[in-house]
């Protein structure tokens, strides 16, 4: 029996949890929560109305339609995020463009709490990457040590260029056929 897989004691809840927490990992949930959150308040407030003991505060504004469909589209480009991994660059700057929309629109983006949060779940959406897609720091340190050092440049080297050698990585890239990027036509 692995570790991972839910034996015959474990709670159902702590089976979900597990489920849920890979799921989580998988993409930018807090992206996509920070960009739905973010279009409730910009969808609501302008159709909402305050009551403070017997007077009515309405924050309907002109564009109130405006707001709905910023609002709406806010909280559909957050369920992007979660379920269309492979657009989230996509969802992340139309969210920011949103937001940015939302402050002229509706209510100064929704009293700026729409708006911050809108703006914060793009950038996150946008900056979130793979699990995995980038070695972890020990990983890199651990490979560099393993590595030959690269031989000084000396002039007249084996390219026939003056002051580079064959092993100068200049491209930080390691092709296939070990040119690093350099062609072979003369």
């Amino acid at each position: 029996m692995s570790a991972k897989s839910p034996g015959p004691n474990d709670h159902f809840l702590t089976v979900y949890r597990r489920k849920f927490r890979a799921w989580r990992g998988s993409r930018p949930f807090w992206a996509g929560l920070l960009t739905i959150l973010g279009g409730v308040p910009i969808a609501y407030l302008p159709y909402g109305n305050i009551k403070l003991g017997n007077l009515t505060l309405a924050l309907a504004t002109t564009a109130g339609a405006g707001s709905l469909i910023i609002g709406v589209l806010l909280m559909v480009l957050g369920l992007t995020m979660w379920f269309q991994v492979h657009t989230r660059v996509f969802a992340g700057v139309a969210a920011i463009l949103l937001a940015l929309v939302s402050l002229v629109v509706s209510n100064i983006g929704g009293f700026l709490v729409g708006f911050l949060l809108a703006l914060i779940g793009g950038a996150l959406g946008i900056a979130w990457g793979e699990p995995g897609s980038v070695p972890a720091k020990g990983a890199r340190a651990a490979k560099g040590r393993t590595e030959k050092a690269s031989e000084p440049a000396v002039a007249g080297g084996p390219n026939g260029v003056d002051g580079a050698s064959a092993t100068d990585d200049l491209s930080a890239t390691s092709p296939v056929d070990g040119t690093n990027g350099r062609h072979r036509a003369g």
